[in-house]
C-alpha cells in the first residue's frame, strides 16, 4: 500500500485512548482484588463499568477513515459510513476545527475523525493528503 492510499488515523488520540484503557481495566482488576468484601453483584457491575469504559476508549482509538478504489470508509466514534468518491464535494480542515469535514454531495456534511487538530502539522498533512485524493477521484475531463 502506497502512501497516498494509507488509511487516516490520528496518533494522538489513539495513543491516549489506549493508554487510559488499559489504565481503566487495571485498575478495575485491582479494585475487584483489592476489596474482598465486594459481593458478586457488585463484581460484576464493577467488571461492567470498566468495560464499558475500556470499550468506548478502544472505539476512540480505532477511529479512520480508508480509502478504497470506489469511495471512502469513515469510521467515527458511533457511526461507520461508506461514501463513493463522486459523494465528496470538498474537504475542509479550517482553524478551530477538531477534524476534517467533509462537504457532501446531498448537502449533509461528514466529520473524519481519523484527522484530529491534536496531531498538529501531521493533521494538516493528512487533510491535504485526503483533499489530493479526493480530487484525483473526482476529476472530470472538463473538470466542471
Amino acid at each position: 500500500m502506497d502512501e497516498l492510499t494509507a488509511p487516516f488515523r490520528p496518533r494522538f488520540a489513539r495513543v491516549v485512548a489506549l493508554g487510559l484503557a488499559v489504565l481503566v481495566l487495571a485498575a478495575t482488576a485491582a479494585i475487584i482484588l483489592a476489596m474482598s468484601e465486594l459481593s458478586t453483584g457488585d463484581r460484576i457491575g464493577f467488571v461492567l463499568v470498566g468495560g464499558l469504559i475500556a470499550w468506548f476508549l478502544w472505539r476512540q482509538a480505532s477511529v479512520a477513515a480508508v480509502v478504497r478504489d470506489d469511495g471512502l470508509t469513515v469510521r467515527n466514534l458511533v457511526f461507520t459510513r461508506r461514501l463513493a468518491w463522486a459523494e465528496i464535494v470538498s474537504v475542509r480542515f479550517g482553524s478551530g476545527r477538531p477534524w476534517v469535514q467533509l462537504d457532501l454531495s446531498d448537502g449533509d456534511t461528514l466529520a473524519v475523525m481519523g484527522i484530529q487538530r491534536a496531531d498538529g502539522e501531521r493533521a494538516d498533512a493528512e487533510a491535504r493528503r485526503l483533499a489530493t485524493l479526493v480530487a484525483m477521484h473526482t476529476a472530470t475531463p472538463r473538470d466542471d
